[in-house]
């Protein structure tokens, strides 16, 4: 009987080890402002990790923020505000520490290009009845564009024309939709294969606001899971660095 026992136990074990591996899955939660670009990171990540998941959510960083302190299951966290994932870490939600990705531009987009090459501080006086930015009370575009038409000093005479976003791909969208006739979004949106060629833009100086210091985070949940160590690793090897690149975004350890 023990000999009959061990027999079926050795098979048991070799049964298991010829089964594959169980698949790895990571949820990434991440800025509007990346969709283009993070899908592209993504793909190319998941030709080398055949038999693993990645789903991608993109939206606000500050809804993600809040979101994310109520429970919401993300592994990664990617905002357009490196400040909202410092404060996860300094909350104890987070596997390690924040680390930066890149810088994000803002321009002035239009489909008309007379409008798009227009001065922020001629806007009031330009054509426009709807003038859209993201919203500026959890979507960090929609604060550097704040910002940027308060340098201009503009925003006083501009605010009743104002729609907002939810997050800076909407904004986009109301401007390729006509629902507005301008507003600031994100040069990666821009520059997109969806929107390039698209009327036109201006790039707003980077010294007219805060800096778009854009980082991520590994969520608490996720510090044993080997595919978010992985994925943050190539974020910052050079393939994804040259898709980000491409897409405007300045980078970590290069010059603006």
């Amino acid at each position: 009987m023990f000999l009959r026992l061990r027999h079926l136990a050795a098979a048991l074990l070799l049964g298991l080890a010829a089964l594959p591996a169980l698949a790895g899955e990571l949820t990434l939660a991440a800025a509007a402002d990346l969709k283009f670009a993070l899908e592209e990171v993504a793909a190319a990540f998941r030709a080398a990790h055949p038999d693993d998941r990645v789903n991608l959510v993109f939206g606000s960083s500050g809804k993600f923020f809040t979101q994310i302190q109520n429970g919401a299951p993300f592994d990664l966290y990617l905002s357009a505000d490196i400040s909202y994932p410092r404060k996860l870490v300094e909350a104890g939600l987070a596997a390690g520490e924040a680390h930066p990705y890149a810088v994000g531009r803002i321009v002035l987009w239009s489909l008309d290009p007379a409008l798009a090459k227009t001065a922020l501080a001629d806007l009031p006086q330009a054509k426009i009845k709807r003038f859209a930015i993201a919203n500026p009370a959890h979507a960090p575009y929609g604060l550097r564009a704040q910002e940027a038409l308060r340098h201009a000093g503009v925003w006083e005479a501009l605010e009743p024309r104002l729609v907002m976003g939810e997050n800076i791909a909407q904004t986009a969208q109301y401007v390729e939709s006509g629902a507005a006739q301008a507003g600031i979004v994100a040069l990666s949106l821009v520059l997109s294969p969806t929107l390039e060629g698209k009327g036109a833009w201006t790039l707003i100086p980077a010294d007219w606001h805060e800096p778009l210091e854009q980082g991520f985070v590994i969520l608490k949940r996720a510090a044993d899971n080997p595919l978010a160590a992985a994925f943050s690793a190539y974020l910052n090897g050079p393939e994804a660095r040259a898709v980000l690149r491409r897409y405007g975004f300045v980078l970590p350890g290069e010059g603006g």
